[in-house]
């Protein structure tokens, strides 16, 4: 079932109204538990502004087209709006980003005025608790310009009847060489949240990471994407793009970052805690 919305909503509203959920305690769900709810909203558009803020924050070079990271950006609202109703049946606060999928077939211009739909399309058993995953499409004139897919963790969230996976084994991790070194200050999740609007407590202050259960506050999962997005993507053209994230990134911190070229033209990212040899996030940008 479609709802349409008026206009895009506000994160910090959404973020507040699913705030009093954080008291309920959330043990298991169903396997049918997620609504049948296609959000959509009509008109969206990229200001100008919007676009150079965000290049200035990750770095990018300055062109005529939107970012594929910043178009995440425009639907995520109506992702949210899904994610924090009542009858979603994970708590919002808390979720933890494992994974972004992106198809973008061509580039978007900044003049153009897209419609955003999103729906919670599945939910599976995961070792440490439940996942569910979001998607998300633009369109420009009914023509599909971006697609994404992120998946979210439940952590203690027992999906009922679905016996859970066993956890994986990892081997060992080894750093590759660095090609690149970012550091990150405390105020990197609050700068992000001024570009794209998303103040999610546990990007923004010791304090308010600190009520949701983390010692410090870390780095945005779609930050560290678009930065390395900004080094690994092709200009012109259209990509897909994938992204894993392992372990966050507190703030202030270092990254340490390696991007290899691969056969075919695709590209190949990590980043990674030096001084406890730890990975943060891996992924790849392929283009179509």
């Amino acid at each position: 079932m479609r709802e349409t919305l008026p206009e895009v909503p506000t994160l910090g509203t959404l973020y507040a109204s699913a705030a009093p959920r954080v008291l309920r305690k959330v043990t298991s769900v169903a396997p049918d538990a997620l609504p049948d709810t296609e959000a959509y909203v009509e008109a969206v558009r990229c200001s100008r502004e919007q676009l150079t803020a965000y290049q200035r924050l990750v770095g990018d070079t300055v062109r005529e087209e939107l970012p594929s990271v910043l178009l995440h950006g425009l639907g995520f609202p109506v992702a949210l709006w899904l994610m924090s109703r009542k009858d979603f049946p994970l708590p919002l606060l808390g979720l933890v980003h494992l994974r972004n999928e992106v198809r973008q077939p061509r580039v978007v211009r900044p003049d153009e005025t897209l419609a955003v739909s999103a729906r919670a399309v599945g939910l599976t058993a995961h070792h440490a608790g439940t996942a569910v995953t979001i998607e998300t499409r633009l369109f420009s004139e009914g023509e599909l310009v971006w697609e994404g897919r992120s998946l979210y963790l439940a952590k203690g969230v027992r999906l009922e009847g679905v016996e859970a996976p066993p956890a994986p084994e990892r081997a060992a991790f080894v750093p590759p060489s660095t090609t690149a070194r970012w550091r990150l200050d405390g105020s990197t999740g609050r700068r992000f949240a001024a570009v794209l609007g998303d103040y999610n407590p546990i990007h923004l202050s010791a304090l308010s990471a600190k009520v949701l259960g983390l010692k410090a506050p870390i780095a945005h999962g779609m930050y560290l994407a678009g930065r390395a997005l900004a080094q690994c993507a092709p200009h012109g053209t259209g990509y897909a793009w994938s992204v894993d994230f392992a372990t966050p990134v507190f703030l202030p911190g270092t990254v340490e970052v390696n991007r290899t070229s691969q056969p075919g033209g695709v590209v190949r990212f990590s980043g990674w805690n030096a001084k406890a040899s730890k990975p943060h996030f891996a992924g790849e940008v392929t283009p179509l």
